[in-house]
């Protein structure tokens, strides 16, 4: 089964090299995954016709963090600001791990 993960910035321009630098990653290792970038205005729509597994914020939308988290996460969707250093370096392969860490906690609290 394919994982989804879904970055969410403010135009979803800088957050979708990001996104194709992490689907990179996860195809040079056969990994089952889909990352794509949107922008934030857009969460609940795409929340709902997508189910992602994991929802990550570009740094420049963290201020929305709470609102985010407090309307996903009861529904088992883990959410997470993206380091800043790692979104500034646009290192795809440490924010994939993380990523999928937050799948799997997810998963294991909701088993």
């Amino acid at each position: 089964m394919k994982r989804k993960i879904y970055l969410f910035c403010s135009a979803g321009m800088s957050t979708s090299l990001l996104a194709s630098k992490m689907q990179k990653v996860a195809d040079e290792h056969s990994l089952p995954i889909e990352v794509e970038a949107f922008p934030y205005l857009e969460i609940d729509k795409i929340v709902e016709e997508r189910n992602p597994d994991c929802i990550l914020l570009g740094p420049q939308v963290k201020y929305m963090y709470n609102e985010i988290k407090s309307k996903f996460e009861p529904k088992g969707l883990p959410v997470q600001v993206i380091d800043m250093s790692d979104y500034g370096t646009m290192n795809g392969e440490k924010v994939l791990k993380t990523a999928i860490k937050l799948i799997k906690a997810s998963q294991a609290s909701n088993a």
